[in-house]
C-alpha cells in the first residue's frame, strides 16, 4: 500500500466548553500541524499515487477557513466542544469530496497536531 502525505501549519483560536478544563476554558491559540495522508494500492502511468496538487489546492482552502479564526465561531463547532478529534473529523469532511474523485485512493487520514505531544486523527475510507 502506498501512502503520500501533505502538511500545513496554521494558528487558530478556541476555548473549551462543557467542563472544567482549567486554562483551556480561556480563549487561547494553538499552532496546529495538519497532515493529510492518502493511501492507495496502485500507481498511475507516471508512477504517482495521485496528483498531490489537487490535495494541496483543497488543503489551502481548509487552512484559510480556520487560520487566525476562533473555532468556537466556525461552522460545525456550534455549541460543541472544539476538540482536536472533532476538528480532524470536520477537516476530513471538507476534503472528502475532492479526494473521492481520485480513483487511485482507497482511504485518507487527517492527522491534526495541537502541539508537539498531542494529536488526533480521523480516517475516511473511499
Amino acid at each position: 500500500m502506498y501512502r503520500v502525505a501533505v502538511r500545513r501549519r496554521f494558528t487558530a483560536f478556541h476555548h473549551l466548553i462543557g467542563g472544567d478544563w482549567g486554562s483551556e476554558n480561556q480563549h487561547h491559540s494553538h499552532d496546529y500541524l495538519l497532515e493529510v495522508v492518502c493511501e492507495g494500492a496502485k500507481l498511475d502511468q507516471h508512477e504517482y499515487l495521485f496528483d498531490i496538487s489537487v490535495l494541496e489546492k483543497h488543503l489551502e482552502a481548509v487552512v484559510e477557513t480556520y487560520a487566525g479564526k476562533s473555532l468556537n465561531d466556525s461552522k460545525g463547532f456550534e455549541a460543541k466542544n472544539p476538540s482536536i478529534e472533532l476538528f480532524a473529523r470536520l477537516i476530513a469532511a471538507q476534503l472528502e469530496p475532492a479526494l473521492r474523485t481520485q480513483a487511485s485512493l482507497s482511504a485518507f487520514d487527517v492527522v491534526l497536531w495541537e502541539h508537539d505531544s498531542a494529536w488526533a486523527s480521523f480516517r475516511v475510507t473511499l
